[in-house]
Protein backbone atom coordinates (compact mmCIF):
# COMPACT_ATOMS: atom_id res chain seq x y z
CA UNK A 1 0.00 0.00 0.00
CA UNK A 2 1.36 3.44 -0.91
CA UNK A 3 -0.04 4.88 2.45
CA UNK A 4 0.77 4.42 6.11
CA UNK A 5 -0.71 5.32 9.06
CA UNK A 6 1.43 5.31 12.78
CA UNK A 7 -0.26 5.58 15.93
CA UNK A 8 1.54 6.17 18.82
CA UNK A 9 5.27 6.31 18.44
CA UNK A 10 5.81 3.16 16.28
CA UNK A 11 2.54 1.25 15.89
CA UNK A 12 1.50 0.30 12.38
CA UNK A 13 -1.88 0.01 11.67
CA UNK A 14 -1.83 0.30 7.92
CA UNK A 15 -3.13 -3.39 7.41
CA UNK A 16 -6.28 -2.56 9.20
CA UNK A 17 -6.79 0.62 6.74
CA UNK A 18 -9.92 0.31 4.17
CA UNK A 19 -10.43 4.05 3.54
CA UNK A 20 -8.81 7.19 4.90
CA UNK A 21 -10.06 10.77 2.86
CA UNK A 22 -8.36 14.16 4.27
CA UNK A 23 -9.75 17.97 3.44
CA UNK A 24 -7.91 21.60 4.13
CA UNK A 25 -9.66 23.98 3.35
CA UNK A 26 -8.87 28.35 3.34
CA UNK A 27 -11.55 28.92 6.03
CA UNK A 28 -10.14 26.02 8.45
CA UNK A 29 -6.74 25.77 9.88
CA UNK A 30 -6.37 22.49 10.95
CA UNK A 31 -5.51 19.64 8.23
CA UNK A 32 -8.83 17.32 9.08
CA UNK A 33 -8.78 13.03 7.68
CA UNK A 34 -11.00 10.74 8.53
CA UNK A 35 -9.63 6.87 9.15
CA UNK A 36 -11.87 3.36 8.54
CA UNK A 37 -10.36 0.63 9.81
CA UNK A 38 -11.40 -3.20 9.72
CA UNK A 39 -10.14 -5.00 12.47
CA UNK A 40 -10.37 -9.02 13.75
CA UNK A 41 -11.65 -9.36 17.28
CA UNK A 42 -9.23 -11.75 17.94
CA UNK A 43 -6.47 -8.96 17.27
CA UNK A 44 -4.88 -6.76 20.18
CA UNK A 45 -5.51 -2.90 19.35
CA UNK A 46 -3.32 -0.25 20.13
CA UNK A 47 -4.36 2.87 21.98
CA UNK A 48 -7.07 5.39 20.02
CA UNK A 49 -8.37 7.62 23.07
CA UNK A 50 -8.52 10.93 21.69
CA UNK A 51 -5.63 12.93 21.99
CA UNK A 52 -3.26 9.85 21.16
CA UNK A 53 -0.36 11.03 18.88
CA UNK A 54 -1.21 9.62 15.14
CA UNK A 55 0.54 10.09 11.73
CA UNK A 56 -0.26 9.65 8.01
CA UNK A 57 2.16 9.16 5.20
CA UNK A 58 1.85 8.81 1.26
CA UNK A 59 3.67 8.62 -1.76
CA UNK A 60 3.52 11.60 -3.52
CA UNK A 61 1.67 11.58 -6.70
CA UNK A 62 4.21 10.04 -10.05
CA UNK A 63 6.96 9.21 -7.45
CA UNK A 64 7.89 6.38 -6.93
CA UNK A 65 8.40 4.53 -2.98
CA UNK A 66 9.27 7.41 -1.26
CA UNK A 67 6.39 8.02 1.47
CA UNK A 68 6.03 11.84 2.32
CA UNK A 69 4.04 12.92 5.53
CA UNK A 70 0.61 14.00 4.69
CA UNK A 71 -0.44 14.44 8.53
CA UNK A 72 2.23 14.74 10.89
CA UNK A 73 2.17 15.85 13.66
CA UNK A 74 -1.74 14.25 14.19
CA UNK A 75 -3.86 13.97 17.00
CA UNK A 76 -6.74 11.60 17.27
CA UNK A 77 -9.82 14.02 17.81
CA UNK A 78 -12.50 11.00 17.79
CA UNK A 79 -12.84 7.36 17.64
CA UNK A 80 -16.64 5.87 17.11
CA UNK A 81 -16.84 1.57 16.66
CA UNK A 82 -19.29 -0.73 15.54
CA UNK A 83 -19.47 -4.11 15.12
CA UNK A 84 -22.02 -5.94 13.00
CA UNK A 85 -20.22 -8.93 11.92
CA UNK A 86 -16.90 -7.06 11.19
CA UNK A 87 -15.34 -4.84 13.74
CA UNK A 88 -14.86 -1.55 12.56
CA UNK A 89 -13.91 1.80 13.89
CA UNK A 90 -13.69 5.07 12.56
CA UNK A 91 -11.18 7.69 13.10
CA UNK A 92 -11.52 11.51 13.09
CA UNK A 93 -7.90 13.04 12.59
CA UNK A 94 -6.40 16.69 13.13
CA UNK A 95 -2.95 18.10 12.23
CA UNK A 96 -1.92 20.01 16.12
CA UNK A 97 -3.56 23.10 14.99
CA UNK A 98 -6.73 21.83 15.74
CA UNK A 99 -5.74 23.35 19.48
CA UNK A 100 -5.58 27.05 18.01
CA UNK A 101 -9.08 26.30 16.48
CA UNK A 102 -10.74 25.08 19.64
CA UNK A 103 -9.08 27.13 22.49
CA UNK A 104 -10.26 30.98 23.70
CA UNK A 105 -8.24 33.50 24.73
CA UNK A 106 -7.82 37.10 25.41
CA UNK A 107 -4.65 38.92 23.40
CA UNK A 108 -3.18 42.53 23.57
CA UNK A 109 -0.78 43.26 20.96
CA UNK A 110 0.72 46.42 20.51
CA UNK A 111 1.10 47.98 17.16
CA UNK A 112 4.11 47.60 14.19
CA UNK A 113 4.17 43.83 15.38
CA UNK A 114 3.55 41.07 12.40
CA UNK A 115 1.57 38.84 12.06
CA UNK A 116 4.36 36.61 11.94
CA UNK A 117 5.47 37.42 15.84
CA UNK A 118 2.10 37.00 16.68
CA UNK A 119 2.07 33.78 15.24
CA UNK A 120 5.29 33.47 17.67
CA UNK A 121 3.31 34.29 20.89
CA UNK A 122 0.17 31.84 19.92
CA UNK A 123 2.91 28.56 19.24
CA UNK A 124 4.72 29.21 22.18
CA UNK A 125 1.47 29.45 24.65
CA UNK A 126 0.00 26.18 23.58
CA UNK A 127 3.42 24.31 23.24
CA UNK A 128 3.08 24.21 19.44
CA UNK A 129 6.11 23.66 17.69
CA UNK A 130 7.36 26.43 14.91
CA UNK A 131 8.78 25.49 11.70
CA UNK A 132 10.43 28.35 9.54
CA UNK A 133 7.73 30.93 9.67
CA UNK A 134 7.77 33.30 6.88
CA UNK A 135 8.16 36.82 7.51
CA UNK A 136 5.05 38.72 6.55
CA UNK A 137 7.03 42.05 7.25
CA UNK A 138 3.73 43.84 7.10
CA UNK A 139 3.46 45.86 10.66
CA UNK A 140 0.26 45.82 12.10
CA UNK A 141 -2.14 48.14 14.33
CA UNK A 142 -2.73 47.74 17.90
CA UNK A 143 -5.16 44.70 18.87
CA UNK A 144 -7.43 44.52 21.45
CA UNK A 145 -8.41 40.45 21.19
CA UNK A 146 -11.11 39.83 23.66
CA UNK A 147 -12.54 36.85 24.55
CA UNK A 148 -12.52 34.83 21.30
CA UNK A 149 -10.51 31.56 19.43
CA UNK A 150 -6.92 31.45 18.88
CA UNK A 151 -7.59 31.22 15.04
CA UNK A 152 -9.85 33.71 14.65
CA UNK A 153 -7.50 36.09 15.86
CA UNK A 154 -4.59 34.41 13.65
CA UNK A 155 -6.74 35.06 10.64
CA UNK A 156 -7.61 38.75 12.03
CA UNK A 157 -3.77 39.30 11.65
CA UNK A 158 -3.39 37.56 8.39
CA UNK A 159 -6.41 39.53 6.60
CA UNK A 160 -5.21 43.04 7.76
CA UNK A 161 -1.50 41.59 6.23
CA UNK A 162 -3.25 41.71 2.99
CA UNK A 163 -5.15 44.43 3.40
CA UNK A 164 -2.50 46.52 4.24
CA UNK A 165 -1.01 45.43 0.91
CA UNK A 166 1.03 42.26 1.66
CA UNK A 167 0.28 39.12 0.44
CA UNK A 168 -1.86 36.05 1.42
CA UNK A 169 -0.89 33.82 3.75
CA UNK A 170 -2.44 30.51 5.52
CA UNK A 171 -1.22 29.08 8.75
CA UNK A 172 0.27 25.11 7.69
CA UNK A 173 1.35 22.10 10.34
CA UNK A 174 3.82 20.55 8.64
CA UNK A 175 6.45 17.92 9.77
CA UNK A 176 9.30 20.90 10.74
CA UNK A 177 5.96 22.18 12.74
CA UNK A 178 3.88 25.48 12.37
CA UNK A 179 4.60 27.61 9.50
CA UNK A 180 2.77 30.30 7.19
CA UNK A 181 2.31 29.82 3.30
CA UNK A 182 1.66 32.45 1.14
CA UNK A 183 -0.86 31.44 -1.34
CA UNK A 184 0.01 30.10 -4.51
CA UNK A 185 3.50 30.06 -3.95
CA UNK A 186 3.97 26.35 -3.96
CA UNK A 187 7.11 25.61 -6.24
CA UNK A 188 5.46 22.82 -8.52
CA UNK A 189 2.36 23.95 -10.25
CA UNK A 190 0.08 20.80 -11.01
CA UNK A 191 -1.74 21.00 -14.63
CA UNK A 192 -5.37 19.54 -14.40
CA UNK A 193 -5.48 17.98 -17.82
CA UNK A 194 -7.13 14.20 -16.41
CA UNK A 195 -10.28 15.48 -15.58
CA UNK A 196 -13.44 13.22 -14.31
CA UNK A 197 -15.46 16.13 -14.57
CA UNK A 198 -15.85 19.88 -13.89
CA UNK A 199 -18.70 21.70 -12.97
CA UNK A 200 -18.43 26.21 -13.74
CA UNK A 201 -20.43 29.39 -11.25
CA UNK A 202 -20.44 32.57 -12.48
CA UNK A 203 -22.47 34.99 -10.59
CA UNK A 204 -23.24 38.64 -9.98
CA UNK A 205 -23.60 36.99 -6.27
CA UNK A 206 -20.82 38.80 -4.17
CA UNK A 207 -19.66 41.22 -7.05
CA UNK A 208 -18.96 44.77 -6.14
CA UNK A 209 -18.33 47.20 -8.53
CA UNK A 210 -18.33 50.44 -6.65
CA UNK A 211 -16.65 51.32 -3.23
CA UNK A 212 -16.70 53.83 -1.02
CA UNK A 213 -13.91 53.73 1.40
CA UNK A 214 -15.03 56.69 4.53
CA UNK A 215 -13.22 57.84 7.35
CA UNK A 216 -13.50 56.76 11.02
CA UNK A 217 -16.91 57.92 12.34
CA UNK A 218 -16.26 61.27 14.19
CA UNK A 219 -18.73 63.34 16.15
CA UNK A 220 -19.03 66.89 16.65
CA UNK A 221 -19.83 68.95 19.76
CA UNK A 222 -21.98 65.84 20.44
CA UNK A 223 -23.98 65.82 17.26
CA UNK A 224 -23.40 63.02 14.61
CA UNK A 225 -21.89 64.46 11.20
CA UNK A 226 -21.66 62.32 8.04
CA UNK A 227 -18.59 60.33 7.64
CA UNK A 228 -15.63 61.88 5.53
CA UNK A 229 -15.18 60.42 1.89
CA UNK A 230 -11.76 59.31 1.59
CA UNK A 231 -12.39 57.81 -2.29
CA UNK A 232 -14.96 56.15 -4.75
CA UNK A 233 -14.19 53.90 -7.04
CA UNK A 234 -15.69 51.97 -9.97
CA UNK A 235 -15.35 49.46 -12.04
CA UNK A 236 -17.89 47.57 -14.29
CA UNK A 237 -21.14 49.95 -13.37
CA UNK A 238 -22.26 50.65 -17.12
CA UNK A 239 -21.68 46.88 -17.73
CA UNK A 240 -23.02 45.19 -14.66
CA UNK A 241 -24.78 47.58 -12.88
CA UNK A 242 -24.05 49.58 -9.58
CA UNK A 243 -22.98 47.29 -6.54
CA UNK A 244 -21.87 49.15 -3.94
CA UNK A 245 -19.78 48.66 -0.74
CA UNK A 246 -19.50 50.73 2.09
CA UNK A 247 -15.75 50.44 4.03
CA UNK A 248 -14.92 52.00 7.33
CA UNK A 249 -11.41 51.05 8.49
CA UNK A 250 -9.99 52.74 11.21
CA UNK A 251 -6.21 52.13 9.71
CA UNK A 252 -7.23 53.68 6.37
CA UNK A 253 -5.81 57.24 7.55
CA UNK A 254 -4.69 58.72 3.54
CA UNK A 255 -6.31 58.95 0.09
CA UNK A 256 -3.48 56.87 -1.33
CA UNK A 257 -4.47 54.05 1.21
CA UNK A 258 -8.09 54.33 0.97
CA UNK A 259 -7.82 54.30 -3.47
CA UNK A 260 -5.62 50.92 -2.80
CA UNK A 261 -8.00 49.50 -0.38
CA UNK A 262 -11.52 50.14 -2.51
CA UNK A 263 -9.73 48.74 -5.67
CA UNK A 264 -8.90 45.65 -4.39
CA UNK A 265 -12.60 45.16 -3.22
CA UNK A 266 -13.42 45.75 -7.13
CA UNK A 267 -14.45 42.14 -7.94
CA UNK A 268 -17.08 42.02 -10.89
CA UNK A 269 -18.85 38.19 -12.20
CA UNK A 270 -17.87 35.82 -9.73
CA UNK A 271 -16.33 32.46 -10.93
CA UNK A 272 -15.24 29.86 -9.48
CA UNK A 273 -14.72 25.91 -10.27
CA UNK A 274 -15.28 22.77 -9.01
CA UNK A 275 -12.83 19.92 -10.04
CA UNK A 276 -12.81 15.90 -9.14
CA UNK A 277 -9.42 14.39 -11.01
CA UNK A 278 -7.26 11.95 -10.07
CA UNK A 279 -5.82 12.10 -6.74
CA UNK A 280 -2.50 14.16 -6.15
CA UNK A 281 -2.21 13.97 -2.53
CA UNK A 282 0.10 16.66 -2.27
CA UNK A 283 -2.30 19.63 -3.30
CA UNK A 284 -3.16 21.88 0.08
CA UNK A 285 -5.62 24.68 0.27
CA UNK A 286 -4.08 27.99 -0.74
CA UNK A 287 -1.98 25.85 -3.57
CA UNK A 288 -1.71 27.21 -7.13
CA UNK A 289 -3.19 24.89 -9.75
CA UNK A 290 -3.67 25.23 -13.63
CA UNK A 291 -7.17 24.65 -15.20
CA UNK A 292 -7.25 24.53 -19.19
CA UNK A 293 -4.46 27.38 -18.74
CA UNK A 294 -6.09 29.54 -15.94
CA UNK A 295 -4.29 29.31 -12.83
CA UNK A 296 -6.90 29.05 -9.93
CA UNK A 297 -5.61 28.88 -6.30
CA UNK A 298 -7.19 26.28 -4.34
CA UNK A 299 -9.67 27.28 -1.18
CA UNK A 300 -10.75 24.11 -0.50
CA UNK A 301 -9.78 20.15 -1.53
CA UNK A 302 -10.92 16.90 -0.25
CA UNK A 303 -8.73 13.35 -0.94
CA UNK A 304 -10.19 9.88 -0.94
CA UNK A 305 -6.56 8.10 -0.91
CA UNK A 306 -6.27 4.90 -2.95
CA UNK A 307 -4.31 3.37 -5.59
CA UNK A 308 -5.70 5.44 -7.09
CA UNK A 309 -7.53 7.97 -5.34
CA UNK A 310 -9.63 10.77 -6.74
CA UNK A 311 -9.79 14.20 -5.39
CA UNK A 312 -12.44 16.85 -5.47
CA UNK A 313 -10.87 20.91 -5.65
CA UNK A 314 -12.73 24.03 -5.07
CA UNK A 315 -11.29 26.78 -7.69
CA UNK A 316 -11.19 30.64 -8.04
CA UNK A 317 -9.33 33.75 -9.08
CA UNK A 318 -6.67 35.09 -7.07
CA UNK A 319 -8.88 38.29 -6.55
CA UNK A 320 -11.93 36.60 -5.82
CA UNK A 321 -9.92 34.62 -2.99
CA UNK A 322 -8.71 37.69 -1.60
CA UNK A 323 -12.35 39.68 -2.24
CA UNK A 324 -13.74 36.23 -0.13
CA UNK A 325 -11.21 35.62 2.83
CA UNK A 326 -9.11 37.94 3.30
CA UNK A 327 -11.14 41.29 2.79
CA UNK A 328 -14.74 40.60 4.12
Amino acid sequence: MSYKVIVGSNTDITPMVESISMRDALDQIAYQASVRLAVSTAKTLPDFTPGTPIRVSGVPFGKEEQLFPLLNPGVIWEAESTNSGTKRISLTLYDRMIYLEKSEDEYLFPKDQTATQRLQKYAKDWGITLGNPTDTKTKLAKAVYRSQTIFSMLFADLKETSKSGGAMYHPRMTSRGLELFELGSNTHVHELDRLIDVAQMRTLEGAVTKVKVLAAAESSNGKEVASKILTVEEKGTKELGTLQKVVSDDQVKTAKAAKKLAQSYLTGIQETFTVTAPDVNTIRAGDAVKLSGMKLLVTSVGHDLGNPGTMTLELATESSVKRRFYLD
